[in-house]
């Protein structure tokens, strides 16, 4: 392995771990959809690690089909400021969608007080929500199975930025070899971050006591994903 080579594969590890560590929308939606929605720890890896998959997967095929082609280096670039776009807005959307759903949900769950006056001598009350009333078993699951799907498409077209030029360019000019080497390094660091990251958040919250919360929980990981998106928009 030569020096250079050597210096890349270092180089790929930390910006990996960097890159991940400091992009909030890298972990943030899986920590608040997997307290909102109660993913077991199994559930919220298995999520996690398959988008984080989607999400340097489309980077790397996109380096390799560059490389290949010959293309330049700005039209690489430009390609991932598009995508970069596009999984913004989609994060906005879905932020918005799920925000303005969880809020519906809350409202129609809040707790209130009926009376039954059964003779005239005996009456009595009781206090309950209708969230879970009259709600048919497909509409109920549906949003459950339909949640990590559109995580997968929405980290797909997410660009991981500094792989393409940082690391797979400068490597295309020792072999296929050491791309895929680099490549794959990156990979694994980002993705091993990510769960980290989410795996460690998730267990920490679930220790905080939240029933005070918990009927705002889709509404706050609404506005957590909304916010995501809007950062990357102001490149924040």
């Amino acid at each position: 392995m030569s020096h250079e080579l050597v210096i890349l594969t270092v180089t790929a590890a930390s910006v990996g771990f960097i890159h991940t560590l400091i992009g909030p929308d890298h972990y943030l939606p899986f920590i608040v959809l997997a307290k909102a929605r109660n993913w077991s720890v199994l559930r919220t890896g298995v999520i996690t690690f398959f988008c984080g998959i989607g999400h340097v997967g489309s980077s790397v095929l996109l380096g390799l089909v560059g490389i290949s082609l010959g293309l330049t280096l700005a039209h690489l670039k430009l390609t991932e400021s598009c995508r970069g776009q596009i999984t913004a807005w989609l994060l906005v959307a879905f932020g918005l969608v799920y925000l303005v759903w969880g809020l519906r949900r809350a409202f129609r769950s809040k707790p209130h007080t009926h009376t039954h006056l059964h003779v005239p001598e005996l009456a009595h009350a009781h206090e309950h929500g209708h969230t879970n009333q009259h709600v048919h078993p497909h509409m109920v699951s549906s949003p459950k199975n339909l949640t990590p799907w559109v995580l997968f498409i929405i980290f797909v077209f997410g660009p991981c930025e500094p792989l393409i030029p940082i690391l797979m360019y400068p490597a295309a000019a020792e072999s296929l070899w050491a791309v895929l080497m680099v490549a794959a390094v990156f990979a694994l660091v980002t993705i091993a971050t990510m769960m980290a990251v989410v795996l460690v958040s998730t267990f920490v919250i679930n220790l905080l006591p939240s029933h005070h919360l918990a009927r705002f929980s889709h509404a706050l990981a609404g506005g957590a994903i909304f916010l995501c998106g809007v950062a990357i928009h102001l490149g924040l």
